[in-house]
């Protein structure tokens, strides 16, 4: 037997679910605090976290916790691996685009220029010392570990929460779920585009599912809509050529970084995705479908 909670919090909805209905209440009480520390610790709507804080003093050296020095270091690795198509430094590009308060607000506004855009520093720029828990970033630039950080909170609460209560789990934020532990039968996930919408049913038995899209997270500019995805190459919205990517990987970071690239930099990630052998469904703006290395269905695990 299962039991699922689902709430409402960083603008999207979250849902835990696990096979030992006992432990339901215990669990989402952890999944919540952990969300709580990771909120204080990387959020960029907030002018108290510890991101803010390093945002505010460029070029500067800033002592940092253990918490927001992991998820840069994870932020690092995304870069790396995706060949730069995944920027933790294109935060003011996604602010001079319009996304600088909390989404709801973003689109009860009236429409707003954009500010002038300004190139994008490059994730190798960033200056982390692991060892002594300092973060430096570059002048006229901001980090933002949205994505990032969604997934890295599913992974570790997944892992965490599985190994404490054995049973198995399955956590979502969002676009990124992770499941753990060893259920009787596999998860069946519907992936859509968006909450709500028609999808398709996979089976999802260990690892990440995530879903990366420019069609939720959007608002009006007086020059037309804008998204939150940015093109590292043009520190713009990116424009490619599919809309929606979902990927499976054994980690929801790791899942994440490729779908995250796929809809940011379009042809340019295929490349590493197919490397990297991870399954993987794309949505042109037409709506064609796209699937990639033996994206599962229904009847066969993830």
């Amino acid at each position: 037997m299962t039991a699922s909670r689902t709430w409402t919090a960083w603008s999207c909805t979250v849902r835990l679910t696990v096979d030992d209905p006992a432990v339901l209440g215990a669990a989402c009480g952890e999944l919540k605090a952990l969300m709580d520390r990771v909120d204080k610790a990387a959020s960029r709507f907030r002018p108290d976290s510890e991101l803010s804080v390093v945002n505010s003093r460029a070029d500067a050296m800033v002592p940092v916790s253990r918490l927001l020095v992991d998820l840069v270091d994870v932020s690092l690795v995304a870069a790396s691996m995706s060949g730069g198509a995944v920027d933790p430094t294109v935060g003011a590009a996604v602010i001079a685009a319009g996304y600088n308060d909390d989404i709801e607000r973003v689109r009860r506004r009236f429409p707003q220029p954009a500010e002038e855009l300004k190139p994008i520093p490059g994730w190798e720029q960033v200056r982390l010392n692991r060892k002594l828990a300092l973060l430096g970033v570059p002048q006229d630039s901001a980090l933002d570990l949205g994505a990032i950080a969604k997934a890295w909170t599913a992974d570790r609460a997944a892992l965490v929460l599985s190994k404490r209560y054995g049973c198995a789990v399955l956590v979502e934020i969002g676009g990124d779920l992770r499941a753990a532990g060893e259920p009787a039968e596999p998860w069946i996930i519907t992936v859509a585009e968006r909450a709500g919408d028609p999808g398709v049913l996979v089976t999802l038995a260990h690892g990440g599912l995530t879903t990366s899209t420019r069609t939720v997270r959007r608002w009006e500019t007086p020059d037309g809509s804008a998204h939150h995805l940015i093109d590292p190459r043009t520190g713009k919205p990116a424009d490619g050529p599919w809309r929606t990517a979902s990927v499976w990987a054994p980690t929801a970071v790791r899942a994440n970084t490729f779908s995250t690239a796929l809809v940011a930099t379009g042809e340019a990630a295929v490349g590493r995705l197919t490397l990297a052998g991870h399954p993987a469904r794309l949505v042109a703006d037409d709506g064609e479908v796209t699937e990639l290395a033996g994206w599962p269905a229904a009847s066969r695990a993830a």
